[in-house]
């Protein structure tokens, strides 16, 4: 369900703080976007993909964070499911600059309207990733915006920031780098 509240009561907004419901909200240009809690299935693909990649982005210098925010100012600000940024990135507040984020994908979510935002603070790549089926797409940099990179021949993807080929197989996500691979 959509809702559009022109004024919040301070109530509401006190109670979401009280209950930790408040983490995940985003800043739009000073616009409050109140956002639901992820459901089970959301959850349990955010933490597997994220089990098999943060060690990966550790290696290559990169600081992994799970739902933290990306800060363009104190009132514009959105939070991906993950942020991978190097540690001059890293603030007290949240991220100030990514190389890589991750949204994955909720019904109704608003995924496809933060891919500007992202390109706009020079984030290099977004993998979108749709849970249920476990497929996921690719955007990479070109031009200051965040354009969709074309599956390879066997529907493989290559993320340049993490060196990691994703594939889904069978309703399975194939995550292959140099070294190895896992499935999520």
């Amino acid at each position: 369900m959509r809702v559009l509240m022109l004024d919040a009561p301070q109530a509401m907004l006190d109670e979401r703080r009280r209950l930790g419901l408040d983490r995940r909200d985003e800043m739009w240009d000073g616009l409050l976007h109140l956002v639901s809690l992820p459901s089970g299935p959301h959850q349990r693909f955010a933490s597997e993909f994220f089990l098999v990649v943060a060690p990966l982005a550790e290696a290559a210098d990169l600081v992994p964070l799970f739902g933290t925010g990306l800060f363009r100012s104190d009132d514009d600000y959105r939070v991906p499911d993950q942020l991978y940024c190097t540690a001059e990135h890293f603030s007290e507040r949240g991220a100030e600059g990514a190389e890589l984020v991750v949204e994955i994908r909720s019904n109704d979510d608003e995924t496809y309207d933060k891919i500007g935002f992202y390109g706009l603070l020079g984030v290099r790549e977004m993998i979108v990733a749709h849970p249920h089926d476990r497929r996921v797409e690719l955007f990479r940099a070109l031009g200051g915006r965040l354009v969709p990179v074309q599956p390879g021949a066997s529907g493989e993807l290559t993320s340049e920031v993490l060196g990691i080929v994703l594939r889904t197989v069978d309703e399975k996500l194939e995550i292959s780098w140099s070294e190895g691979s896992a499935t999520v």
